[in-house]
């Protein structure tokens, strides 16, 4: 597995605004503290979810608000594909859609929802994460190394992700002591207003998750943690510059 020193780039695709900060946003926070230049490709604009405004409304709201939780991480490149909310599919059209992202971005390490059943844990089953799990699976391997995948993108040079982070799944089997990065974890959520300004104990949901996770990777008590499972999906990364 690459250490955080060996990574220059990463990719987080996820399926809906809020998914990388409920999931991941205290790695991302260590990613970001290492020197990582971490990038979003957020697949739909989360325009479905529960309001009594107009979906355009929901949509621009939530874009927004994605923009503003990047920000505390650090993050400052975040791109929107606009797929539709609650109907997303592993089409053709995706998966070019996010090699084309991966070609430009050509991350170390992509970071991606499951595209598994995690009957623990219902959250991550919504259908829209597990069809953004598979298209980006299938970015990484085959399309987006493969020369010939996608003409529409050939003027975009392949790029094969050297590892793979998965989260949401039912098997992990690398847990990410985030203990020092909590507090930008939940201003971040807190930027999600749409989606957390309901929740009376932010803050307590979330140490309770990470505490959960700590246990299960075995982790000190005390200790709070997000959990991957790592792939390798393809060797380091060695490029001039």
């Amino acid at each position: 597995m690459l250490t955080d020193g060996e990574v220059r780039h990463a990719l987080v695709v996820v399926a809906h605004p809020d998914d990388v900060d409920f999931q991941a946003a205290g790695t991302v926070a260590s990613w970001v503290r290492a020197g990582v230049e971490v990038a979003y490709c957020v697949l739909t604009d989360g325009d479905a979810g529960q309001s009594a405004e107009s979906r355009d409304r929901v949509g621009e709201a939530r874009r927004a608000e994605q923009r503003a939780a990047a920000a505390v991480l650090g993050v400052r490149d975040v791109r929107f594909l606009g797929y539709p909310d609650g109907r997303l599919e592993v089409s053709v059209a995706l998966r070019r859609d996010i090699s084309r992202v991966i070609r430009e971005v050509r991350p170390d390490r992509v970071l991606l929802q499951s595209p598994e059943f995690h009957w623990d844990w219902v959250p991550d089953t919504h259908p829209d994460h597990r069809a953004a799990g598979e298209a980006a699976w299938c970015a990484v391997y085959p399309d987006a190394r493969n020369p010939h995948a996608h003409p529409e993108i050939a003027d975009l040079a392949p790029w094969t992700v050297p590892e793979t982070w998965v989260v949401g799944g039912p098997t992990p089997d690398h847990f990410v002591d985030v203990t020092g990065f909590v507090d930008l974890k939940v201003a971040a959520l807190r930027a999600h207003g749409s989606q957390t300004g309901h929740l009376a104990d932010l803050d307590g949901h979330v140490r309770s998750r990470l505490a959960g996770h700590a246990r299960r990777g075995g982790l000190p008590d005390g200790v709070l943690a997000e959990a991957f499972q790592v792939v390798t999906t393809g060797p380091a990364a060695k490029e001039d510059g």
